[in-house]
């Protein structure tokens, strides 16, 4: 088979599968967003009143999302059921279906949901495996560009692995550092956020996520196992578990070092974010039973030196809730050896 034919075989395989997400909103809460956003409202009143329904609310795509298995559950961003004020709904075969968000996972931009009544026969998507992924190999990212082309097909390659990035995740504004990120030169867009990123084999290997505006074929994926690792955890214990060690923290570079004169460049320094009652280590957490503090660094957790490359973040991914995590500390220019159980982060939202 050659080039071109495996990718209409792919697509072809993955179509069937995704599925536009509409968010139903009262016409008044869009006309306010869009004077947050410096729009005229007004420029807009004559289309918002013919798409209205009787209730008063207009249907708006939100984004895009595949099934993974045939009972209904449905992958996706979280950022695109981010909106508190809009009912969902799944557009399937063009048929609309009210869906249930079943969990959210808090460190990464996904979202699990479940059709409350699936049809029968529902195509799910099979998925592949991120860590095989190699550097310029097919990437396919389909979804509803721009949230109006539906099912548009893009083809590029992966451009790199292990990316990271701050993003917007909901509709207040709130930036996430997503961390791990498979990048490609497929074209992503507004509206196909959620989407899958395939493989030549029709395989689900990331969920579309982000795109950098202001440079061209710069997009961004969160790697598909990171989503399997969360369904198996749905599965198993009914929410999504995410070991968490119970300190706030940042990733040292020369630039803070020089700045803060800290003896290192590398490391995780365990400080506390923006207000002054935040916490940098979690009372009652197991970071705390071990004694951690504000200010101590962090310089290797399981044998393994924490970069900018390789996060603290990184490392507790490949970990799982109950694990015993030994870290190496650095206090006061001593170092000192911490032993941490990791727990589940639902324990202190």
């Amino acid at each position: 088979m050659d080039y071109e034919q495996k990718i209409i075989g792919a697509t072809e395989k993955t179509l069937p599968a995704v599925v536009s997400i509409a968010a139903s909103k009262n016409v008044a809460d869009v006309e306010t967003e869009m004077a947050k956003m410096g729009l005229n409202p007004q420029q807009f009143a004559d289309r918002l009143i013919q798409e209205s329904a009787d209730d008063g609310t207009v249907t708006i795509s939100s984004g895009s999302a595949f099934i993974v298995d045939s009972s209904g559950i449905i992958l996706t961003n979280k950022h695109v059921i981010a909106d508190k004020k809009a009912r969902y709904a799944a557009v399937v075969a063009k048929n609309h279906y009210e869906i249930e968000i079943v969990d959210v996972d808090p460190l990464a931009d996904i979202a699990i949901l479940k059709l409350k009544e699936p049809p029968k026969n529902l195509p799910a998507l099979a998925l592949g495996s991120s860590k095989s992924i190699r550097l310029g190999q097919t990437a396919i990212a389909i979804g509803n560009a721009l949230g109006e082309f539906q099912n548009t097909v893009s083809v590029g390659i992966i451009s790199g692995l292990s990316r990271f990035l701050s993003a917007i995740t909901d509709t207040e504004g709130h930036h996430e550092r997503l961390r791990g990120l498979i990048q490609t030169d497929a074209a992503i867009n507004p509206g196909n956020s959620g989407g899958p990123l395939v493989n030549l084999q029709g395989e689900a290997i990331g969920i579309n996520t982000a795109v950098v505006f202001g440079a061209q074929n710069i997009g961004f994926a969160i790697p598909i196992d990171r989503a399997r690792r969360d369904l198996e955890a749905l599965k198993t214990n009914g929410h999504i578990r995410t070991p968490f060690l119970g300190i706030r923290y940042v990733l040292l570079n020369k630039k803070i070092k020089e700045h803060f004169r800290l003896p290192v460049d590398s490391g995780a320094l365990i400080v506390r974010e923006g207000l002054p009652h935040d916490h940098a280590v979690l009372p009652g957490s197991s970071a705390s039973t071990a004694g951690l503090q504000e200010h101590d660094i962090i310089l290797v957790a399981n044998g393994k030196r924490i970069t900018n490359e390789q996060t603290l973040e990184d490392i507790l991914d490949e970990c799982a809730v109950g694990d015993e995590l030994e870290l190496r500390v650095l206090r006061k220019e001593k170092e000192f050896i911490a032993r941490v159980t990791l727990e589940d982060r639902s324990k202190f939202s």
